[in-house]
């Protein structure tokens, strides 16, 4: 950019003076430094969890509350998932196989797939959209009316009635609905292989249980705990942090579910790379 200044001169004529023009980029709360604050305050925020969860007085009516509103009223979705994930991945992958003449293989490669990868991470994101962003949203609007400095006031510890008990209700309630998922789906399997021919379910689930190995079925688990805690404590900052204003209850519940969503990918990858490991 160029800067031109007109000035008189002696004679009196116009005359044009061009100047290079200097623009000082000054790069404030660039996008690695927003990134590495709001992980160090996300730490401090799971560390004070930890440190409240053994803390006295146990919150144990509003965690089976908590438990009850993500557990139990997330059944039909999860359920309903879980059967369509089985069936459409039986119809689908029934014709690949019966090229190779390895149809015969279609209740087991079904069954590992659902119980290793697909209903775990799918679970997880369904969990992250209803339940992540329903506590990010109760958090904010929370916060916005003032209730979490009410509950201060009264002498109420807001973190470990409304957090603790969130985060730890997700965590346990998030491979329950995985198992149920499981079941869901391999009753969907089910379905899909007897579309186009005649299976016993005796021979199927027989099937199933054959090619099903410790390694299949225990990491898969465990994993679900991390993607509860994950998706809960996101939830919770993002709720219990969020700024003044109904603009902030919006963005607490949509930044739940992006980055819960985000890290249920990233521990699957680190759990994968574990499993793998272990089995070479």
């Amino acid at each position: 950019m160029k800067k031109i200044i007109k000035k008189q001169s002696s004679n009196g004529n116009l005359e044009e003076e061009v100047f290079p023009e200097i623009t000082s980029v000054k790069i404030s709360g660039s996008v690695i430094e927003r990134f590495f604050e709001e992980v160090s305050s996300l730490t401090i925020f799971a560390l004070r969890f930890f440190k409240e969860i053994v803390k006295p007085p146990f919150e144990f009516n509003e965690m089976l509350k908590q438990s009850f509103q993500i557990g139990y009223r997330s059944l039909p979705l999860v359920g309903i998932t879980g059967f369509i994930i089985g069936l459409v991945l039986t119809i689908q992958s029934r014709p690949t196989l019966a090229k190779f003449g390895a149809e015969s293989w279609l209740p087991a490669m079904v069954a590992v797939s659902i119980i290793r990868e697909i209903i775990p991470v799918i679970t997880a994101l369904i969990f992250a959209g209803k339940v992540g962003s329903g506590i990010g949203a109760e958090l904010a609007s929370m916060n916005v009316t003032e209730q979490i400095d009410a509950m201060k006031v009264s002498c109420t510890n807001p973190f470990k009635y409304l957090v603790v008990t969130r985060v730890l209700s997700a965590t346990l309630m998030l491979p329950l609905l995985v198992v149920f998922a499981d079941i869901i789906g391999l009753l969907g399997a089910f379905v899909g292989v007897n579309l186009k021919g005649s299976v016993s379910s005796y021979l199927f689930f027989s099937q199933i249980f054959q090619s099903l190995e410790f390694i299949d079925i225990f990491p898969a688990f465990i994993k679900t705990f991390f993607f509860g805690f994950a998706i809960g404590i996101i939830g919770s900052y993002k709720g219990y942090n969020s700024y003044k204003g109904t603009e902030g209850v919006g963005k607490a519940a949509n930044s739940s579910v992006v980055f819960g969503s985000l890290m249920v990918f990233i521990i699957d990858m680190i759990a994968v790379q574990i499993t793998s490991f272990f089995q070479n």
